[in-house]
């Protein structure tokens, strides 16, 4: 195992616009979306890596990337592991005349000449806006015993769970035999049924999950990867990929029974965080043997005068002011709260940096709020981008149900969650309530 762990690099997928996740994707790329207060997408899949013994890591993507850059700066390790973790931004050179990643396997492709550098003989591929806790070296011992030239990972799902997901279908010794992208007619979806007791036989109890659904983490052996991208055209794993191998080659699934989520939607993000400040959340940050590491910061403790707060989160450098109501949110770092605001259901992101008392004078003597929330405000069911400003009195509330808008002054709504996106300025007494009807007259 040892042997295998440095001989295998792992290439994160994060390359994709991140649509669904806008307007949080509009000024960063998708594993750089902050989740928990203090954290970023990234952080999940490089913390499962580093506590797993994979310290040879790329991070494929082509959108936004200097956030990202910036965050995985202070992923170092000791000049004797060889370790490091490096940005593949998509880009021109001698062999491609720069064109973007194509999908998921393109974005492979391209970056063949990286993976065939360091005595490589197995890529683990992993996606970047994922929220598990798993120990790779479970996965890659079932690849070793099975001797299988790919392993997938591979999750039970409830059968109306299974319409969104890849299918699998195995033999009796575990062998992938079938895949199917996103079942919907109940012939497929019978088709791709797996016994519960085959699923017991791996360990896990199935609890009424009759599908095994595909995570998107797949373990190669270096040479069946480099034969199957480089003699096809195929730019998609689930797609194409994966059902090719499972024709020709020998596929393995591993079976994992934790915390999945595949945070895809703004909705999804949404209530992946809030779950996380609740308290027995199904995903904790806190985990003695797997821990979840981030960017070093060096900010102060919170500081909290007199407010109350019910089942959050507060990050590092916060303060928040008296007689302000904190109830079921995420506070992010450096975030400033003032008196008397009420904050429910709701993940305000923080600040990339402190204001001056300087700073602070100007913005007041403009007439301009300054980057936090000033006093009086009252937030409820939305997402608070960094360096935002929020005036006093300010009402961002959802309260006719809208589930979706066009662009607003400050963001947009998204499945019913507000955005407000980064460095929005929101004036005093502006109520969102009231905006949204004006415009529905």
């Amino acid at each position: 195992m040892d042997s295998m762990i440095r001989k295998t690099c792992v290439l994160i997928l994060g390359g994709g616009r991140g649509t669904r996740l806008y307007p949080l994707t509009k000024y960063r790329s998708k594993p750089a979306v902050p989740i928990g207060g203090k954290y970023r997408l990234i952080d999940i899949p490089l913390s499962n890596c580093i506590n797993s013994g994979l310290t040879r890591i790329y991070i494929a993507t082509q959108f936004n990337s200097v956030s990202l850059h910036h965050h995985i700066q202070s992923y170092s390790f000791d000049d004797y592991s060889n370790g490091f973790v490096q940005i593949l931004a998509a880009q021109q050179t001698n062999g491609n005349d720069g064109m973007w990643y194509q999908g998921t396997a393109d974005a492979v492709r391209q970056n063949f000449s990286y993976l065939s550098q360091r005595k490589i003989e197995n890529v683990l591929i992993l996606s970047g806006d994922q929220l598990y806790r798993m120990d790779f070296k479970k996965m890659m011992k079932t690849h070793l015993d099975s001797g299988a030239d790919v392993t997938i990972a591979a999750v039970p799902v409830l059968r109306q769970r299974a319409h969104d997901l890849g299918i699998m279908r195995l033999n009796k010794t575990g062998r992938v035999v079938g895949f199917i992208e996103k079942p919907q007619t109940a012939e497929e979806l019978d088709q791709f049924k797996t016994e519960e007791d085959q699923i017991r036989g791996f360990g896990v109890e199935p609890g009424g999950r009759q599908y095994l659904a595909s995570m998107g983490i797949y373990l190669f052996k270096k040479k069946t990867l480099t034969d199957t991208l480089e003699k096809t055209g195929y730019t998609d794993f689930g797609k194409e990929v994966l059902p090719a191998a499972i024709r020709s080659r020998k596929v393995q699934v591993h079976l994992f029974d934790g915390y999945w989520e595949d945070i895809g939607t703004i909705r999804s993000f949404y209530e992946t965080n809030l779950a996380m400040a609740s308290k027995n959340p199904p995903f904790s940050l806190a985990d003695v043997e797997m821990p979840t590491y981030t960017r070093s910061r060096f900010l102060p403790a919170t500081q909290i005068d007199g407010a109350v707060i019910r089942s959050s989160l507060i990050a590092d450098g916060c303060a928040i002011g008296e007689g302000s109501v904190i109830e079921n949110s995420i506070i992010g770092l450096r975030s400033q709260i003032g008196k008397n605001c009420v904050i429910r259901n709701t993940i305000v992101m923080g600040a990339d940096y402190y204001l001056t008392n300087e700073e602070r004078a100007q913005d007041a003597a403009d007439g301009r709020p300054s980057i936090g929330v000033a006093d009086h405000v009252t937030i409820e069911g939305a997402i608070i981008d960094k360096n935002c400003a929020i005036g006093a009195d300010a009402v961002i509330t959802n309260i006719d149900a809208v589930e979706n808008t066009e662009e607003l002054p400050f963001g947009q709504i998204r499945d019913g969650v507000i955005c407000v996106e980064k460095s929005a300025v929101i004036p005093a007494k502006w109520n969102l309530g009231q905006y949204l009807q004006g415009l529905a007259r």
